[in-house]
Order: structure tokens, then sequence, then C-alpha cells
């Protein structure tokens, strides 16, 4: 049955004491799940400043295993208020292997898997690839849960989710991947911001380019979308940091926003309803009419 299944998403500020930021993500998960969220995501490492801002070994101590202490209580929490989680944080996967990854915790508290970030910048004050070894395989704890290569759907109790970060987000074949295996709302766990010396030449051109790429997977693939952001101003000794830029939102398939935030924190809550799913894709057959005997050359760098 398409029953529709409510989202909510938790926009926030963080500070360096990882506990104290995972007590507040809790109050905010018991918010949105007291407005009746049944699917939640925190924003990209949530437990954590943005420390990719340089690049210092000694932030390799901020990863935890998978599961671990972070991803742990998150999971009582999931148990107690009986909804799935999405819980980003850096993972640390073996000696000198760690992922930009988000552990994907069921309703009943049990750990489906976990998806790592395929796709990884690097940019000034993004410095990512020092970090994270990018997505190529998975964990999965069922059998149930589809997968292609480093790309994964999770049948949790409310929905079919697809989960992608950051980065992945402007990436129609990731959104167009995560869409075929099933997934009916792409989650975006997001800490994307503004430069300040460029915010105001081109804040708000970034700021609609961000949601309207997000908004053209909903579209293309005739499935909601949820992205949600941080905020703050996040600096690094020797740089003017990073302001954080927030505008959280979710859509539903053909675009609309269903509910959007600013740039302070948020707790958003949305229904998405699933049949719309269906009504949208026989009016726009997008997948119907897909020439997949003509796209092998999406698989070269590039064609000159």
């Amino acid at each position: 049955m398409n029953t529709p299944a409510t989202v909510g998403l938790i926009q926030e500020a963080v500070t360096a004491d990882s506990n104290a930021n995972i007590e507040h993500a809790i109050e905010r998960v018991r918010d949105a799940a007291s407005r009746g969220a049944q699917i939640i995501s925190l924003q990209e490492l949530f437990n954590a400043p943005y420390f990719c801002q340089s690049q210092t070994a000694e932030r390799f101590d901020l990863a935890e295993p998978i599961p671990g202490p972070a991803v742990e209580r998150m999971q009582k929490v999931a148990e107690e208020l009986e909804v799935v989680l999405i819980v980003p944080i850096f993972e640390r996967q073996a000696a000198g292997v760690y992922r930009n990854s988000a552990a994907v915790v069921d309703a009943d508290g049990s750990l489906l898997g976990v998806y790592r970030k395929m796709h990884i910048p690097d940019d000034p004050l993004f410095y990512e690839k020092y970090y994270f070894t990018p997505g190529d395989s998975h964990i999965s704890h069922t059998d149930e849960h589809k997968g292609a290569n480093g790309f994964r759907v999770w049948n949790t109790r409310y929905a079919k989710i697809g989960v992608l970060i950051c980065w992945d987000q402007w990436y129609p074949e990731a959104a167009r991947i995560n869409a075929l295996l099933g997934a009916e709302i792409l989650f975006y766990p997001t800490a994307i911001g503004w430069h300040p010396a460029e915010k105001a030449e081109f804040g708000a051109a970034q700021v609609d380019a961000w949601r309207t790429a997000q908004r053209a997977h909903a579209i293309a693939n005739g499935v909601f979308v949820a992205a949600a952001n941080r905020v703050g101003h996040e600096d690094e000794k020797g740089t003017n940091g990073i302001e954080f830029f927030g505008h959280s939102f979710i859509c539903d398939p053909f675009g609309r926003i269903l509910t959007e935030a600013g740039t302070d924190p948020a707790v958003l809550v949305a229904t998405c309803d699933r049949a719309l799913i269906e009504d949208t894709r026989r009016n726009w057959p997008f997948l119907r009419d897909r020439r997949i005997d003509a796209y092998g050359p999406i698989l070269n760098r590039y064609i000159g």
C-alpha cells in the first residue's frame, strides 16, 4: 500500500562538543516525532564541526565505527520513538580508511545499513578528499535492501528510501540509480555554505542552483526529495570560515516545495503522499521513455 509517509528534517548549528551536539539532535528528533514525522534525517556530519576546512591529521580522531557510540545512541532513540533515522557521521571503517557516511536505522532500532558518500569534493575550505575514501561498497545487515555498487535503497517500515550525501546532490546519475532501485524518497543530508567573501555577489544564485538541481532530480525521477543542511558560521584558524546557508526543504515529484527553512535552526515536517509517485509517472513517463540502448557514452569521463 502506498500510504503517506511523514518526513522530518533537522537543520542545526553545531559546536565542538560532540556529546552536546548529539543530545541537542535528540531533542530535535523528539520534536519532529511529536509532530508526526516517521522518517527523520539529520544533517551531514551531524555531531561535529565541519572539519574539512583544513587538512589536519588530528581531525581523524573525530571518526568512529558504525555501529559505534553515536549510531548506537540514535538506535535507542529510533526504537523508543518508532521512527526511521538517517544518521550521518564521520566513519572509521579501518585504520587509514575513513568515510563520510550515513547510517540508516529502522523504526525498531535495527541498523539496516550504511551509505558512504560517493562523490568527494576538493575545493577551498572543502578539502574532503584528504579525509574521506569514496564509497565503493555497502554494509547491509539484511538481504532485502537492494543495491548497485555503492548506491543503496532501504525498505524501511514507512517507505523505500535512498540516501545520498551533499556533493552527491549535484549528480543526476546518483539520483537516477536510486530511483531505478525503487527509492520513493531521496534524502540528501548536507553541509553546504557560502565563502563570506563571495556571498554578496554569488550567494543568492548558489542557493537557487542548489535548490533547483535537487528539485530537478525529483521531477526527472518522479520521487520526493528531502535535503537537510546545516546552519551557522564555522571558522578555521587562518580562514574566514564558511557560513552554512540552511534552506533545507522537502519537495514532491513535481518539484513543488512542501516545506522549507531559512538560515536559522529549524525542524521541518511534511507528509509525502506516495500515491503521487504513481500518478506523476503515468503523466510524465520519463522512466518508460528512457533510451537505455543509447546511453553507453555516459560511462566516459569526457567525449571530445
